[in-house]
């Protein structure tokens, strides 16, 4: 995992330099998890804190419950994504973690979506709620990333 303060986000693919940027059909081509989840995951390990990049998430987000956004349209700095699912741990969580790991995941993995229109997404930059998918617009809060 590489740490950055932008990344740009691309139409169909996901994020630039991303060894997993996921294909026009793929519903995973971007990875988002809550940072209020990292002190329970934290705890469930019996550790006091950790590095949110062994989670392999691509974006950490805060203030946001990322539930809500599944099945949601919303923005990130420039681009549009669409919320896909929930995004489950895998086995390197007990790589990264030891044994534990992937159990302490599970409920705290974030959530997948889809980059729907490009654009550069920037450390700090809101996350706003655009509509449900398939509905009506209803512009509401904006959240720090």
């Amino acid at each position: 995992m590489i740490v950055v303060d932008s990344v740009e986000a691309c139409e169909g693919r996901g994020l630039t330099g991303d060894r997993f940027s996921g294909g026009a059909s793929s519903k995973r081509q971007v990875t988002l998890i809550q940072s209020e989840h990292l002190p329970a995951i934290a705890q469930l390990l019996g550790k006091n804190r950790i590095d949110p990049a062994l989670l392999r998430r691509n974006i950490v987000v805060s203030g946001i419950n990322l539930l809500s956004l599944n099945g949601a349209q919303f923005t990130i700095g420039g681009a549009l994504m669409e919320g896909t699912g929930p995004c489950h741990p895998c086995s390197r969580m007990e790589e990264a973690f030891g044994p534990g790991g992937y159990s302490a995941v599970r409920g705290h993995g974030g959530i997948t979506a889809r980059v729907l229109s490009g654009g550069i997404v920037r450390v700090g930059e809101p996350v706003s709620f655009v509509r449900r998918s398939g509905g009506a617009s209803e512009k509401q809060n904006e959240l720090a990333l």
